[in-house]
């Protein structure tokens, strides 16, 4: 696995004043007050995945958890009408409280992102507004994506966007928050997850946020031992939400039974 680390210093996820300096409210002002083209072609991409899943299931328990929210509550949208309990994980004590906030009824400004889902059967089938169904089945619980090694094969169905890549700039690191995240999953669960490619980093607000240096062959790279019939893809999105990267990939797939060894060469 090739990268570059931004700057040539090594940022770990540890060093990084999660509480104290990421400003929520100016990066959920920067990136999700509306929909952007990327994000559409997502909704896009993870209806159809999960809508196809979970048509062919038969009815039971399903919890799903998305790692590392943020601010974000699409990918939560996206799993609504199949789960009796959705996760969300979150370390930043400031994007916790955001999440807190949404829980009872969250802002108008996330009605487009679930206008987009709405298109599949699915999820037209719980209505316009499905704040109440968000309220009855959401909850947050602040982690850190490191220490889901104590949930092994806990959920059923997962999503985590913008994450592994960009709580840090060390290769290990986002290899290993791809394999907690996976790990967390049961046998067979379907999952998607997004990630920021070749990203120099970022600022939330005045402060400015590590990120790890990869692209679709490292997505790739730290999925194949965890995940079976999968993709990763880029976006065909061009716009750009920020400076300092190349695009947004895709990957989507389910849990392997398994873990497969990856041979040495």
């Amino acid at each position: 696995m090739t990268h570059r680390s931004s700057g040539g210093v090594q940022v770990k996820n540890a060093d990084v004043p999660w509480d104290e300096a990421f400003d929520s409210i100016a990066y959920l002002d920067h990136n999700y007050r509306d929909l952007q083209p990327e994000d559409a072609e997502i909704l896009q991409i993870i209806r159809d995945h999960f809508g196809g899943h979970f048509r062919k299931q038969g009815v039971g328990s399903v919890s799903g958890i998305d790692v590392g929210a943020g601010v974000n509550l699409y990918p939560a949208l996206a799993m609504l009408p199949w789960c009796d309990e959705i996760t969300l994980f979150e370390r930043s004590s400031s994007n916790v409280k955001y999440l807190g906030s949404q829980v009872d009824s969250y802002e108008k400004s996330w009605d487009k992102f679930w206008a987009a889902l709405c298109r599949k059967k699915a999820y037209g089938s719980l209505g316009e507004d499905p704040r109440e169904r968000f309220r009855e089945v959401v909850k947050v619980e602040q982690g850190d994506i490191f220490d889901l090694r104590r949930h092994e094969g806990r959920w059923s169905v997962g999503t985590m966007f913008f994450v592994a890549e960009s709580i840090t700039n060390s290769p290990r690191e986002f290899s290993l928050g791809v394999e907690r995240f996976m790990r967390a999953l049961a046998p067979d669960a379907p999952f998607a997850a997004a990630f920021m490619a070749h990203s120099a980093g970022y600022h939330a607000g005045e402060h400015f946020f590590p990120a790890c240096d990869v692209g679709e062959s490292d997505v790739y790279e730290s999925l194949e031992r965890f995940a079976r019939d999968f993709k990763v893809m880029p976006l065909k999105s061009s716009a750009r939400v920020r400076k300092g990267y190349k695009g947004m990939i895709v990957a989507y797939g389910w849990r392997r039974n398994s873990d497969t060894a990856i041979p040495v060469n």
